[in-house]
């Protein structure tokens, strides 16, 4: 794929409000991996909070195989969480297909239903014409196939949230279903504009003004600081120019792309020529493989264009006087015609062939309808070189009319400005135009932007723009912790939920009302074996805890103590002593701590009987050790047996577990029982030995 070796060095942006000190996490990061003072591979990608966003995946027209692809080895596809493909044409969306079926990019990909539905039809047609070699072909019909199983679809202005990033979109213009995408990442929106159109055509409507203003826009600049021609006039041109041609036998060849302004072009030919009954002899074709396809995706989707399309009687793209070409040997090549051929910039395909076989006759007529890449045939001819190159390699003479009338639907300067002075944006990144028109417009927007302060860069290939977006983490509170504005001072208790880059305080009784998590609380229940007196124990912990309180038990009758409301002792029997909490952090610290009480007065016991009767040994406190050991083991995993060479058996669940008490190692296939056992035997064995207690 395409390589810059050292990027250049990022492009400071300007901040909302500057940070006292640069955060890592507050920065954002844009670079355009194509498009960057260029028209072709369009795409951008933008790094904020840890999320990553790519903007469009097309090729350049004017190269092809690796070359033509964005400069995807400088990112890390991988790390890609969401990748928004503004609308269909191949400058921004035909690597797309290499890029979700040869590189490592796991995240989600979006479109609307309509680029989606003609994306699959203009990438097959892609690569039928491309004569390229099987070596340098990006992708195959399998890899296109494949995507498609991949790609989401987004329509107008539905919002959609994937991992914490925030997009919905809006109607851009330009061609059926092009969108331009507001992403919302913890509060810092950003617009990313595609190519897109402020005029309404025949049947288009005209992109729409969001109605939030983003913190960053990244906006086209294809036509710099032009002007078009109002609509009637090219209108006019374009039908005198083949009007004339076709008056004096000649024929005209309009190249353009498969879909896109094909079908508004068609659409004034069509009426011109109903207008004309002397033109109706004279045949008008669109030459494309996918011609009648294309044709049925647009009466497909005509509730997606303008009033004039949606309130036609009938159907507007049922043509009367246009007829589909499949292939220049179906072309009766006899006296005037007009053909409508794609591909748009002449580089290969049924445009090019009829353009080698017309371009040597001065009666004939060439017209280049719209934005023509730097690099293309058509591009070369708008000069009128006296000489071209045919597809054979030989030089021919170009005599054919060639007329440069732009039916482009991209915005000019004038709506370029109209649409900026809207929506305000303290920064503005130019993409997808040559580099001498994009730096006259960026002259302008300064001019224009002056009194504002606002930024306005015009990055290269690979070179990063940085920004500081200073972010303060707030919490809502809802339910029925907002029931009551708390007063100053006052604290608010309740559980902090966060969802993307929100967050929430709501009371644990809410958490099933305002997400899809629930609660549930366990209880714990431990029984130590305990022969001495129930006061005992009452009096050590009156010791420790400032809150003790003794009960009965009003259902079995027996006493019981509460150690600050959380945990509560029971004497189950005259050798047992039962301790039961909810479980919480603090709770489970109490209960802990009254287990190596009881545990400790379990060890003090048998030491005054040894002092007074003077009959016990030391290997006898070992053994009562052992058997206050083997008790909580047992509490905790109920079948405990004696083993082989001294060690114990555990089987809990069908699962065995193997402990060795002197070297409290662990022997079990499950790993999970394996760890629990090790851990309880080390806490017990820490619990056992003597601990000093003091009041406090």
């Amino acid at each position: 794929m395409a390589s810059m070796g050292q990027p250049p060095p990022p492009l400071p942006l300007k901040r909302r409000e500057a940070p006292a000190a640069s955060r890592e996490d507050d920065k954002m990061i844009i670079t355009p991996l194509g498009a960057g003072n260029e028209v072709g591979r369009s795409c951008v990608h933008m790094t904020f909070k840890g999320k990553t966003v790519m903007f469009d995946c097309g090729i350049h027209p004017a190269y092809s195989g690796m070359a033509a692809l964005p400069y995807f080895d400088e990112i890390d596809p991988s790390t890609i969480d969401v990748l928004l493909v503004t609308h269909f044409h191949l400058d921004h969306a035909a690597s797309l297909p290499y890029f979700l079926e040869k590189t490592t990019f796991k995240g989600r990909v979006f479109m609307t239903y309509a680029t989606k539905a003609i994306y699959k039809l203009l990438l097959t047609d892609y690569i039928k014409v491309s004569k390229v070699s099987v070596e340098d072909m990006l992708f195959d019909e399998q890899d296109i196939n494949s995507s498609m199983d991949k790609i989401e679809v987004i329509d107008f202005h539905q919002t959609v949230e994937v991992e914490g990033i925030r997009f919905w979109c809006y109607t851009a213009g330009h061609v059926l279903g092009a969108a331009m995408f507001m992403v919302d990442i913890a509060g810092v929106r950003v617009l990313y504009t595609g190519d897109y159109s402020r005029e309404e055509d025949r049947h288009l409507r005209a992109a729409e003004t969001p109605e939030f203003s983003p913190d960053v826009c990244i906006i086209e600049s294809t036509y710099g600081v032009q002007h078009h021609q109002p609509r009637h006039i090219r209108e006019k041109r374009f039908t005198d120019v083949i009007h004339t041609t076709v008056a004096q036998g000649g024929r005209v060849l309009i190249p353009v792309f498969a879909l896109g302004r094909a079908q508004e072009l068609l659409l004034i030919l069509d009426e011109y020529w109903s207008n004309h009954p002397e033109l109706h002899n004279i045949p008008i074709y669109y030459a494309s493989p996918l011609a009648k396809r294309c044709l049925s995706v647009y009466e497909t989707y005509t509730l997606s264009m303008n009033d004039r399309i949606r309130n036609a009687k009938s159907n507007p793209f049922i043509f009367k006087h246009i007829s589909p070409l499949k292939s220049i040997e179906n072309l009766k090549d006899v006296g005037p015609s007009v053909v409508m051929a794609s591909p748009g910039g002449l580089q290969s395909g049924l445009s090019r062939q009829l353009f080698d076989k017309w371009c040597t006759d001065k009666k004939n007529s060439c017209v280049i309808p719209g934005y023509v890449v730097e690099g293309t045939l058509a591009k070369t001819i708008i000069n009128e070189p006296k000489e071209v190159t045919s597809m054979t390699g030989l030089s021919v003479p170009l005599n054919m009319q060639v007329h440069y009338i732009s039916f482009s639907a991209h915005a000019d300067s004038v709506q370029t400005s109209a649409f900026l002075e809207e929506l305000r944006p303290p920064n503005i990144i130019l993409v997808h135009g040559e580099a001498n028109e994009m730096g006259r417009l960026k002259q302008k927007l300064v001019t224009q932007f002056a009194d504002r302060n606002t930024k306005i860069l015009t990055p290269k290939n690979c070179q990063s723009v940085e920004m500081y977006f200073n972010s303060q983490k707030m919490a809502k509170a809802i339910g029925r912790l907002a029931e009551k504005t708390p007063e100053v001072g006052e604290s608010v208790s309740g559980l902090l939920v966060k969802k993307g880059f929100s967050y929430q305080i709501m009371a644990s009784d809410d958490l099933h009302v305002f997400s899809q998590l629930s609660t549930a609380n366990v209880t714990q229940r431990i029984t130590i074996p305990y022969a001495s007196g129930f006061t005992v124990i009452k009096h050590r912990l009156k010791q420790i805890y400032e809150s003790v309180e003794s009960s009965v038990d009003e259902e079995s009758g027996v006493p019981t103590l509460q150690v600050h409301d959380r945990v509560t002792l029971k004497q189950d029997t005259d050798k047992h002593i039962s301790l039961h909490w909810a479980s919480d952090p603090i709770s489970d610290m109490v209960s802990d701590s009254v287990v190596a009480l009881i545990l400790n007065i379990n060890r003090e016991v048998p030491k005054v009987v040894i002092e007074s009767e003077d009959i016990k040994t030391e290997e006898e406190n070992v053994k009562k050790a052992e058997k206050v050991i083997h008790a909580l083991l047992v509490s905790l995993f109920g079948d405990v047996k004696p083993g082989e060479n001294g060690k114990l058996v555990i089987s809990v669940d069908g699962n065995v577990a193997q402990l060795d008490k002197q070297s409290g190692d662990v022997e079990s296939e499950n790993e999970g029982l394996k760890e629990r056992v090790k851990t309880a035997f080390r806490r017990i064995q820490s619990a056992v030995k003597p601990i000093p207690l003091r009041a406090t």
